[in-house]
């Protein structure tokens, strides 16, 4: 799998360096999980940590092949970040 993203997705970061979306996606533990934007389109979360622990969910949808693109980040807040815990356990 392989991850894309155009250049409004990485200007539209704030407080979240590049980096660490990698280090989400790449992840060992990591957590796919269908979601709707708003807007009516169908992504795809991937909630994840970075290296140094930072939860952060990564909006995705599939392209083609194995190309994802990347279409938000944000970080995960606290209740998130409590459920994200409990899935880690279970793994």
């Amino acid at each position: 799998m392989s991850y894309e993203w155009d250049e409004w997705a990485i200007n539209a970061l704030v407080g979240i360096e590049p980096h660490e979306v990698r280090q989400a996606l790449e992840a060992d533990r990591r957590w796919p999980r269908p979601a709707v934007h708003p807007a009516g389109l169908r992504v795809l979360t991937v909630w994840g940590r970075t290296r140094a622990g930072r939860g952060l969910i990564v909006a995705v949808y599939h392209s083609s092949g194995h190309i994802w693109k990347i279409v938000g980040v944000r970080e995960m807040r606290t209740d998130e970040l409590a459920e994200f815990a409990k899935w880690e356990e279970r793994r």
